[in-house]
């Protein structure tokens, strides 16, 4: 097992040259502070802050991959995921836990279908007529399926996100493998291999389209190149925008199904499609808590809107108010007018406080703004629906405008690879600090003491009972006696593959486009184009993914959108009718699904559960983060009361350094192959030591970059990053 341990943020490194191999079942200590089921943003969040500030913290998921529903796929990766779905897999691994119960306890089970994906439909439009074989380039060997736990246990390592690898803590279930090390040699033959890829396939053991997965060890540089990235860091923003990012490259179109697949480790599909906002929450914590120094991130180019029957570009800022040929000088001096008062609408109550009982739209109609005004505010910049409140919406104009400016000229950030990295990184962080992590493992149920009615211990899916002081589930694994009185809502769900963008360019853009309701009482419809530089999909292909509140089936709900925007892929130019829609972008394969909406969910609503239970939501249908960083902030302070939230990497003088390694910036620091490792014990303790059999735990160490990465974190200019809010709003435009 590959553990990193921390306590108290005072760190300690054990030699990577002394590897272990270990039974996940010896390995798991029968005592912790956390125990942590689902791998999902808000359980990551809260690993890594419990681990952080020191709690013993024990992390699993049954599935064979990180995230949840928040997870990233590649295309092989998905489908497997799609298969799993239809056939609702179950774990079926028995554990004997009955005789793990004593007496005055009670047992509450957990559930064993997740139920939170339903209506799946996939078609594909791209040409199928291909070879026999049709084969993943370097896809990973297919080793189990995810429910195979009672197998034994292997080792999944986790790299980082940036060119320097290193491995963290991970446990899988599978056979016994030792952690593979860090290498400058490229992969064996045994490593990374090429499958046939078939609909019976089963999921990868490994499926995880990013750096977690240890076959996946893709140099850095060679997938960024030419790709203009901007990397959330503490102290400053780098901004590395290479020129040939600005000229769109000029392959071979992806037109057929067998090429999607062939490329399809170069696809990371998003379940849940957001963005960050610059200035929002998730950003303010990635750089507080030095997470963000494993994810890159890029900036979005540009803000699009759907009227009368034409996709436009919005100006946003300032220089892009000035600038566009969309607006007349007397609606440029309006809207400049009306975005500054919504600057600072909380000075000026006399002029809402009539209208906050009325709706943001009626409101909008009583400032004089034209009806092309209106559109932009409405759906392209507060990005509110229709029925939205007057101060929800200055609120979300607001929001909007203070984050211009801090990364570039529109307010919203995505992470290269997919928006299933971010929950990884804080599952980096938790093992970078003691936390213990074990993919296709699950609790069967919780202990409870029937004196004080809270929860006493788990038992996992090895019949192995874990004391614990409090347990985080996803709400996904609680049984439906549970749950009667809880009302779901759902979320409507689309993945497009398509053969070019919605609004040409000559350059590659990540772009974002709020389609109005078509009838009354239908929802708007969020568009979130990504293109081959964002890191999600290969060149000759766009990666197009829709949202909106659920009212029938995900294939209802958007398809109108989907047949006005987009047009099925044909070989045949013949079978376009007009011009007009020979231009429009071709779908070679769709994907649509509805997902179980949570967040509005009260934790009261849930039945029967320990007061020191707490249940995580799945993620929401709003563009941002803010609601899932408040619940997982809400829950660390109920089991760590008045401990800091995700504070800052320990200094350098806090650590601990054992043996004859130099320490970090020191001249002689890595120049050997001695120095590769800094050895160090946890404490004196011997029946303590790893290397010792009473001891459940096995300590590795971080390599050297690992080291130097969390000096560097702990400089006294990441604690605060001065944002250039650098408002391209003036104060006063008349």
């Amino acid at each position: 097992m590959d553990n990193i341990a921390g306590q108290k943020g005072r760190r300690h490194f054990r030699d990577r040259r002394h590897v272990y191999s270990v039974k996940m079942a010896d390995a798991l200590p029968e005592e912790l502070d956390v125990v942590i089921l689902g791998t999902g943003l808000q359980e990551s969040i809260i690993a890594a802050a419990c681990s952080r500030i020191g709690q013993r913290v024990l992390h699993v998921d049954r599935r064979n991959y990180y995230g949840g529903t928040w997870a990233s796929f590649s295309f092989s990766g998905l489908l497997s995921w799609i298969k799993e779905c239809k056939e609702h897999t179950t774990d079926t691994t028995e554990a004997n836990w009955k005789d793990k119960i004593l007496e005055g306890e009670d047992v509450i089970q957990l559930g064993l279908v997740d139920k939170s994906i339903e209506n799946l439909e996939v078609f594909c439009y791209a040409s199928t007529t291909t070879e026999e074989d049709v084969t993943e380039v370097g896809a990973l060997e297919n080793k189990q399926s995810n429910m195979d736990s009672n197998t034994g246990a292997a080792n999944a390592v986790m790299k980082n996100q940036d060119e320097r690898n290193h491995t963290h803590k991970i446990l899988s279930s599978g056979d016994a493998e030792s952690p593979l090390e860090n290498k400058d040699s490229s992969h064996s033959k045994e490593e990374v291999s090429t499958e046939k890829i078939e609909s019976e396939d089963k999921p990868y053991s490994c499926n995880i389209p990013s750096s977690v997965a240890t076959e996946i060890s893709l140099d850095r540089k060679e997938i960024a190149d030419g790709i203009a990235t901007i990397e959330v860091e503490t102290g400053n923003v780098n901004q590395s925008i290479d020129a040939s990012d600005q000229q769109v490259k000029k392959e071979e179109k992806i037109t057929t199904y067998s090429q999607i697949v062939k490329n399809g480790r170069k696809f990371n599909i998003d379940l849940t499609s957001k963005f960050l906002y610059s200035c929002g929450s998730l950003v303010n914590l990635l750089i507080k808590s030095n997470v963000s120094r494993y994810a890159e991130f890029k900036n979005i180019t540009r803000i699009l809107t759907f009227q009368g029957g034409k996709i436009e570009r919005v100006p946003c800022s300032r220089a892009d108010v000035f600038a566009s040929k969309q607006l007349t000088m007397v609606e440029k001096r309006m809207l400049m007018k009306f975005l500054t008062f919504c600057l600072e609408y909380e000075q000026y109550p006399d002029e809402y406080l009539d209208f906050q009982d009325s709706r943001f739209s009626d409101y909008l109609k009583t400032k004089k703004l034209t009806s092309n005004l209106q559109h932009f505010i409405l759906h392209s910049i507060a990005m509110v629906s229709e029925i939205a409140l007057t101060t929800e919406g200055l609120k979300a104009t607001q929001h909007f405008l203070q984050c211009l400016g801090r990364y570039g000229n529109t307010p919203f950030l995505f992470p290269l690879y997919g928006v299933g990295e971010i929950p990884q990184c804080f599952c980096r962080m938790s093992a970078v600090f003691g936390g213990t992590y074990c993919l296709r493992h699950s609790v069967k149920c919780l202990v409870v003491d029937r004196e004080t009615s809270r929860c006493k211990a788990v038992v996992d899916s090895n019949g192995h009972r874990i004391s614990c002081q409090y347990f985080v589930v996803n709400n996904s694994y609680l049984p439906e006696e549970h749950a009667k009185n809880v009302q779901y809502r759902y979320i409507s769900r689309g993945v497009l593959i398509t053969n070019s963008s919605i609004l040409k360019s000559t350059s590659e853009q990540i772009s974002i486009l709020t389609v109005p309701a078509v009838e009354k009482g239908q929802p708007s419809i969020r568009i979130i184009e990504l293109c081959p530089s964002s890191n999600t999909c290969p060149q000759g292909t766009y990666l197009v993914h829709l949202t909106c509140p659920s009212n029938g089936t995900a294939k209802e709900d958007l398809e109108p959108v989907v047949s006005t925007l987009y047009a099925q892929y044909s070989e045949n130019d013949a079978d376009f009718g007009d011009h007009e829609v020979k231009e429009k972008p071709q779908v070679l394969w769709a994907l649509y699904f509805n997902v179980r909406d949570t967040s509005a969910v009260d934790r009261s609503t849930y039945e029967g559960l320990p007061s020191n239970v707490f249940v995580c939501c799945g993620p929401d249908v709003a563009l941002g983060f803010e609601q899932s960083v408040k619940q997982a902030e809400d829950i660390f302070h109920q089991v760590c009361p008045g401990e800091e939230f995700c504070p800052a990497a320990p200094n350098p003088e806090d650590i601990i350094y054992d043996g004859d390694g130099a320490q970090p910036g020191s001249s002689g620091f890595g120049t050997s192959a001695e120095s590769e490792a800094v050895q160090a014990k946890e404490n004196t303790n011997p029946e303590s030591d790893p290397t010792k059999d009473g001891n459940n735990e096995v300590v590795e160490p971080l390599d050297n970059s690992e080291v130097d990465r969390q000096s560097q974190m702990a400089n006294s200019d990441a604690e605060d990053l001065k944002c250039n809010n650098g408002m391209e709003i003036p104060k006063d435009t008349e």
